[in-house]
């Protein structure tokens, strides 16, 4: 039960639209049969969390064009109360959530990428999500945290480390491997911690000094920035004429997904992960011709969370570097507006 039975409200964030931000009172949720109720612990900002912000969603349905979800997709916190037929999880248990909701019959949601079914849904866009005091999930979208790990690091791990784990598991990377990585934002410094733990070297692409210098601290072996190298003549000189063997774009920038494919040799592996609308690529010369793997990759799979929480502590990956700046839930105007006007990078609401 929630400790002190006399509270039955919550603050909670609301975007009405138009950069507008509030935090409201709620009525604390009661978990359904099969949810569990989160006391809110951490909660991180995404750049997705912007298109809320502006009132135009790019993920959800209907329900997100509402203004009248909470947002939060990026959750830790703990379990205080459970749903009926909620056995695997109880009270105490310290959780990240994953964010995407699905029928949990098809074979999609059985395999773990409940993203891919369709009846996906997305927590913080179509969903109430972490934003708040207290969030109610399904227990199945639950993933428990080890003792080792912080509620931040937790809710920083599941989409920004989340996302990038499973990409460079994907290219294969490991000790033999130059990647190059492009876009430092929290997705970007995500990707260069985690090459570091599977051994490859790795070179850093951005235009902000700042950035760059905050993915040396992460451990890039090299960094760039495009505003004042040729991107693609420095990556070949540090290659010595070969040319990576892999390239991972975070941006989403039209220059940097091109970059990614003209700068991998022969038999090499790009990833898109930044979202991008449309992008003129030309694949003769930069793929077929080069026989390289090219991918988008977009999260995880819930069964991968246990692994990729043990790599954070194996690893001693420094997640919480990853966070700028740190919120009340009273703050929420300014820790909006402020990270809309990109004056902070990662940024994640934290409750005492």
């Amino acid at each position: 039960m929630i400790t002190g039975e006399w509270i039955t409200k919550m603050k909670a964030v609301i975007f009405p639209g138009d950069k507008k931000v509030e935090v409201r009172e709620y009525p604390i949720p009661t978990p359904g049969p099969g949810e569990v109720l989160i006391k809110m612990k951490a909660s991180a900002i995404c750049r997705s969390d912007m298109s809320l912000y502006y009132g135009d969603p790019v993920v959800g349905g209907e329900k997100a064009k509402t203004g009248s979800i909470i947002p939060g997709h990026e959750p830790a916190g703990e379990i205080v109360q459970v749903g009926e037929g909620v056995h695997s999880y109880y009270p105490g248990d310290r959780v990240a959530v994953y964010l995407a909701l699905g029928c949990g019959e098809c074979s999609y949601c059985k395999s773990g990428y409940k993203m891919f079914c369709k009846e996906f849904q997305c927590i913080g866009f179509d969903a109430h999500g972490g934003d708040a005091d207290y969030m109610v999930a399904p227990a199945e979208n639950c993933m428990k945290i080890p003792d080792e790990m912080s509620f931040v690091a937790a809710a920083v791990s599941t989409d920004a480390i989340g996302t990038l784990y499973h990409a460079q598991k994907r290219l294969g990377i490991s000790g033999r491997d130059v990647l190059v990585i492009f876009g430092l934002g929290p997705m970007g410094g995500a990707g260069v911690m985690i090459a570091k733990g599977l051994g490859a070297t790795v070179i850093a692409v951005d235009m902000l000094d700042e950035r760059l210098q905050v993915a040396k601290e992460l451990g890039a072996d090299y960094i760039v920035n495009g505003k004042k190298v040729n991107v693609l003549e420095e990556i070949f000189r540090i290659t010595n004429g070969r040319g990576a063997d892999a390239a991972i774009d975070c941006s989403g920038n039209a220059q940097a997904e091109n970059n990614a494919l003209d700068c991998v040799r022969p038999h090499g592996r790009v990833a898109w992960i930044g979202e991008s609308k449309s992008t003129t690529i030309k694949p003769s010369d930069q793929f077929i011709r080069k026989q390289i793997t090219v991918i988008g990759s977009w999260y995880f799979p819930i069964h991968e969370y246990e692994e990729i929480a043990q790599f954070i502590i194996r690893k001693k990956l420094p997640v919480e570097k990853l966070v700028t700046h740190r919120f009340k839930l009273e703050e929420a105007e300014t820790a909006f507006r402020l990270f809309d006007e990109r004056k902070t990078e990662k940024a994640v609401f934290v409750w005492e």
